[in-house]
């Protein structure tokens, strides 16, 4: 872990997002989450505050260049600087593209590709100061394939491992890492909103198992660096 032990986690009341916030407060760290829902916010920081966990909240649309400035304000104020963010927010209309309408195109690219650019533009002049800090940027195997029904999905993902790509490159001679993490079909509740997805939730990844990979490659060593790692179900 780095000297500065805030962990900042987006999308952090639901699946991969709150899977991570445990396994990353368990593993030591103070864990700033970030969520639209100021109940469903207060509700995690309360849950993760039983388990011993250092933890503060802050309510926020990541997509909207006022309130991402606002949250990481008042959670840096609260727990110290970010050392390692993890942007996992994300949402997924998967439909058919005629029925592919121009507010899903977005709130897609809003919330999957927008909010890596204000989140991580946020954190990052501190991290450059110390000269260390890792970025997670959550994508997803469908940043590297399509599948029907996923034109904006597929097209935000294939932009953030671009995005990630590029920063890495950027970032690294400053001692700072960019992670991207691809994971296949993941149990959560974005997937079950999905008619035009069929999975097996018994055989696909659990949002744990995404949370504890994130966890892994973080804690290398800091001379090493994962910057893109696909997770997939073994056998779905």
């Amino acid at each position: 872990m780095t000297e500065i032990a805030t962990a900042l986690v987006t999308g952090a009341t639901q699946g991969i997002g709150r899977a991570t916030a445990f396994a990353l407060g368990r593993a030591g760290y103070r864990i700033a989450v970030c969520a639209r829902t100021a109940g469903d916010l207060d509700a995690l920081v309360t849950d993760l505050a039983a388990g011993g966990i250092d933890a503060a909240g802050a309510a926020a649309d990541v997509g909207d260049p006022t309130q991402v400035a606002r949250a990481v304000e008042r959670l840096t104020r609260a727990l110290g600087e970010v050392g390692l963010l993890v942007n996992n927010a994300g949402v997924m209309i998967a439909r058919p593209f005629e029925q592919l309408t121009l507010e899903d195109w977005d709130t897609t690219m809003s919330t999957n590709l927008r909010s890596l650019f204000l989140v991580t533009r946020a954190v990052l002049p501190a991290m450059r100061r110390r000269r260390g800090g890792t970025i997670v940027n959550v994508a997803s195997l469908a940043g590297r394939n399509g599948f029907a029904g996923g034109a904006a999905y597929c097209a935000s993902k294939h932009a953030v491992l671009g995005f990630s790509r590029a920063l890495m490159q950027e970032l690294r001679k400053e001692g700072i890492r960019v992670i991207a993490i691809c994971p296949g079909s993941v149990d959560t509740g974005m997937l079950h909103d999905q008619p035009m997805l069929k999975s097996n939730p018994e055989r696909i990844l659990q949002p744990g198992d995404v949370a504890d990979a994130i966890l892994h490659a973080v804690q290398l060593p800091e001379r090493a660096l994962v910057s893109e790692l696909d997770i997939r179900p073994t056998n779905p």
